[in-house]
């Protein structure tokens, strides 16, 4: 199982790549984003930490040899269904969370996740469109594949943020965000190469990724809104993020689905 950080698992910074070639979601407004409380840098440096650690340990806790299949174009459409039910989810459960931090007056974690909402807001579009680049109808395949990986962790997000304390939202949000960062330009251009020649359908993988220096600054204000917190919070924040990245290093308990399987669903939804 490869390291889950590219970099130093307690380093938040990775090397960007030129953020013109990534197709931003319409909705995106950076003028809204939250600007956390400043925080000095030994907080921010040992909070930084206690979360990355959290991830590299569930990492270590997985320790499974099973590795999923190699990638096909085939496979990849199946990866991009599960893309979009992550990231359809994302504003909705969100807006939930914001209104439940801020019932109990607990304003910066209600300003984090409202500006979460928007940030992730027309994300599923991007998902969509690789899709529908790669030949299908993109609406009925969505509709069709609902891969479990990405069910199960949509069950963990919507637990998080329905629990009696939302704050593990937070964990998971910064997991999935922090994991994201480490796919850099070299992943890219591979899932690329195994596309058909002309065929762009990595527009959301971008938008996800260290290329984006807006995810980058994402994951940097995250941390810092999370420094803020009480100890208490920060470690129930930690928790979550081991929860969440044990559910995404792990592999799914039944078989990889083949892509003679994906191919038979896909079959009668080409354009």
């Amino acid at each position: 199982m490869p390291n889950p950080f590219l970099n130093e698992p307690n380093k938040v910074e990775v090397k960007t790549g030129n953020n013109s070639l990534v197709d931003q979601p319409p909705s995106m407004n950076s003028s809204d984003s939250f600007t956390p409380t400043r925080i000095d840098a030994d907080t921010l440096n040992k909070t930084q930490k206690l979360l990355d650690r959290a991830i590299v340990s569930a990492w270590y806790a997985v320790k499974s040899e099973r590795r999923p299949p190699a990638l096909t174009p085939t496979r990849w459409v199946w990866r991009l269904a599960g893309f979009y039910h992550l990231c359809h989810s994302t504003p909705r459960l969100m807006e939930e969370a914001r209104s439940r931090f801020a019932a109990t007056n607990r304003q910066s974690l209600a300003q984090w996740a409202e500006q979460k909402a928007r940030e992730e807001a027309g994300h599923d579009i991007l998902a969509l469109r690789d899709i529908r680049s790669m030949g299908y109808q993109a609406e009925a395949v969505v509709e069709a594949l609902v891969p479990p990986a990405a069910q199960t962790l949509l069950d963990c997000f919507k637990q998080c943020v329905q629990d009696s304390d939302p704050i593990a939202c937070v964990g998971y949000s910064y997991t999935a965000e922090r994991l994201g960062i480490c796919i850099g330009e070299a992943y890219i251009q591979k899932v690329e190469a195994l596309l058909p020649p002309g065929i762009k359908a990595t527009r959301c993988l971008r938008v996800h990724s260290a290329i984006s220096t807006t995810e980058v600054q994402h994951v940097k204000e995250t941390v810092a809104m999370i420094a803020g917190l009480t100890h208490q919070e920060r470690d129930l924040v930690a928790q979550a993020c081991y929860q969440a990245a044990l559910l995404r290093f792990s592999p799914p308990p039944e078989a990889y689905i083949t892509d003679e399987e994906i191919e038979n669903v896909l079959k009668s939804l080409k354009l």
